[in-house]
């Protein structure tokens, strides 16, 4: 039997959705508008683009509403990640008389994987690099987010490493601007860290920013391993599943993917493109760490969104079920010790990180406080005790909870 792909949509349309489905099942594989010479019937028989199910819901003074599935021969796209999307998420949503469309979800076979490793350190290969067992890897973001020199930068890292943070990350908008050239900001950090493991034995992880052409993040990434580093980041939706695909190949790093840019994808709710089926491509592609945004966080997505984001990076990326691929959730934007018993009890793991920015850094007691704060809040959440409870004899807890309530 041939092995195909299969994604899921929800659309909506002013005419016949089983007409509507059938435009978009020709459209992402052998239909034109017109018949043309050399058109044979083998080849849209082996080709063509079927329509698995569809399910009407209801009407509305719009249009017809419906779940549609398509599915395609890998045959047509090869193991490739993006002719597959190029065909689920391509032309389809220039479709005219389909006037709203949202990938749902993809099925896709595990034949890709000879070709997709996917992540190469994941929870526990993370977890193995800096010695942390239990619990979430407890983070935060350089803030400001972009002007500061490298030597504020390694300033700051000094004091988060004292204080007992196991991961930062570069902000998305830092890479390599005029004023922190990349070398000079990763030869202060990872001064500051080896300096920190020599005194305590402790290893922090640091998630440089290696964003930038195909070269440039090959060069950045090997300036950071051949110096001691322990992990590099990148803007996903910017290099793309290629770009990622390519830097996996060649890391010898943890990659932390960051995701900004995806409003652009889901906010519209006419079109987009759900967490679901995005964040299985840029697994396969190679990603150890994934952003999920946060819960009760500062920006526009629910709290139900991000939890189903933060549960599909744990589920299965194959169509076969079998486990495999995972990635680090990673839960950021406005985090405090106030979410971290809900992210608990939201996904049921500790295998994530926990970034935190203001939440860490504007503690009232200090940085040291901010992080032991964080710390102390997921101890109390994994032990099922009321942060009220836990706090009593935990000052910088009790603090943390008077300032960001």
């Amino acid at each position: 039997m041939t092995t195909r792909f299969t994604a899921t949509y929800s659309i909506e349309t002013s005419g016949d959705p089983k007409a509507a489905a059938a435009e978009m099942a020709g459209e992402s594989s052998t239909a034109t508008f017109v018949p043309i010479p050399g058109e044979r019937a083998e080849i849209a028989a082996l080709h063509g683009a079927r329509v698995e199910s569809l399910e009407e819901g209801a009407s509305t003074s719009a249009g017809r509403a419906a779940t549609v599935t398509l599915s395609w021969p890998l045959g047509n796209t090869g193991p490739s990640l993006p002719n597959i999307l190029a065909t689920a998420a391509g032309n389809l949503f220039d479709v005219k008389n389909v006037t709203r469309l949202r990938l749902l979800d993809v099925e896709l076979p595990r034949e890709l994987a000879a070709t997709y490793p996917g992540p190469q350190f994941g929870a526990a290969g993370t977890r193995k690099l800096i010695g942390v067992p239990c619990l979430p890897l407890i983070g935060t973001i350089i803030k400001p987010s972009i002007g500061l020199t490298p030597a504020e930068t390694a300033g700051l890292v000094a004091q988060l490493a004292a204080g007992g943070i196991d991961f930062i990350k570069d902000d998305e908008l830092m890479a390599d601007p005029p004023h922190s050239p990349f070398e000079k900001r990763a030869d202060a950090v990872l001064d500051v860290l080896r300096r920190h493991e020599d005194k305590t034995g402790r290893r922090v992880m640091y998630a440089f920013n290696v964003t930038g052409e195909i070269d440039e993040m090959l060069r950045r990434h090997d300036y950071v391993a051949e110096r001691g580093g322990n992990c590099v980041m990148v803007s996903l939706n910017w290099i793309g599943v290629t770009g990622v695909a390519h830097l996996r190949r060649h890391s010898s790093l943890p990659i932390h993917g960051h995701r900004n840019g995806w409003g652009i994808m889901t906010r519209g709710p006419a079109f987009g493109i759900d967490f679901r089926a995005w964040q299985k491509f840029f697994r396969l592609a190679g990603v150890d760490h994934l952003h999920v945004n946060g819960i009760d966080n500062k920006f526009f997505e629910p709290n139900e969104s991000v939890i189903r984001s933060a549960r599909a990076c744990l589920a299965p990326v194959f169509d076969d079920g079998l486990p495999g691929y995972e990635v680090m959730p990673v839960f950021s934007s406005k985090q405090t010790v106030s979410q971290a018993e809900k992210t608990w009890r939201a996904v049921g793991t500790t295998d994530l990180i926990y970034a935190c920015g203001g939440g860490i850094l504007a503690h009232p007691d200090g940085i040291e406080a901010g992080v032991r704060s964080i710390r102390e809040a997921w101890e109390a959440a994994v032990a099922g005790v009321p942060l009220d409870q836990y706090s009593i004899e935990r000052p910088a807890l009790r603090r943390a909870m008077e300032a960001f309530a």
